[in-house]
């Protein structure tokens, strides 16, 4: 196990794991998946360490790789085709707008795209596409919680903490032979 803190007081676990779309970082509380992240944990360990801190104040990280195996064997059926949804608990760290908007990101259905105005309408706030665009940027679970559902109101593809590449990948896995993914 690899710690990058002194123990204090909550213990983060974390595993970094190979996917069709690069490396990808999970990390979970005792309560449930709270972060995923593109790239290596080397690459990401300070901004863990800065979000870990925002949120759970002190803490702990620490390679478990035991403890995210259900999020692991999940994400890899996923990539596979074989799984359409993610029913893993969730510990879900923003604000109560935000959380409302990861929630209702969840509702959209594997295959299928929405837009910004969707989500907003779905959560009761007709007129703030923009703030939902917000909270969509600051999703701390991405492919799990899935952002990269949603697109511009003109069917195009819109920003992605991954990148558009990335997007255009999980999108193409979901339903594959589209050219543009708007169902």
């Amino acid at each position: 196990m690899t710690q990058t803190q002194a123990p204090a007081g909550i213990v983060l676990h974390y595993t970094e794991i190979t996917s069709p779309i690069g490396p990808l970082v999970l990390v979970a509380t005792s309560q449930g998946l709270c972060r995923v992240e593109f790239g290596t944990f080397e690459r990401n360990q300070e901004k863990l360490q800065q979000w870990a801190s925002r949120w759970f104040g002190r803490h702990e990280l620490q390679e478990n790789a035991s403890r995210l195996d259900q999020v692991v064997r999940q994400l890899e059926q996923y990539f596979r085709r074989e799984r359409l949804s993610f029913d893993g608990e969730l510990d879900l760290q923003g604000t109560d707008f935000q959380k409302r908007v990861w929630t209702a990101l969840l509702s959209i259905p594997y295959g299928e795209t929405a837009s910004y105005k969707h989500i907003a309408e779905a959560i009761g706030s007709p007129k703030a596409v923009r703030a939902v665009g917000g909270a969509n940027n600051k999703n701390p679970i991405p492919v799990i919680i899935p952002c990269h559902r949603i697109i511009g109101a003109s069917g195009d593809l819109v920003g992605y903490g991954g990148g558009l590449d990335i997007k255009m990948l999980l999108l193409d896995l979901e339903c594959p032979n589209t050219e543009t993914n708007n169902i």
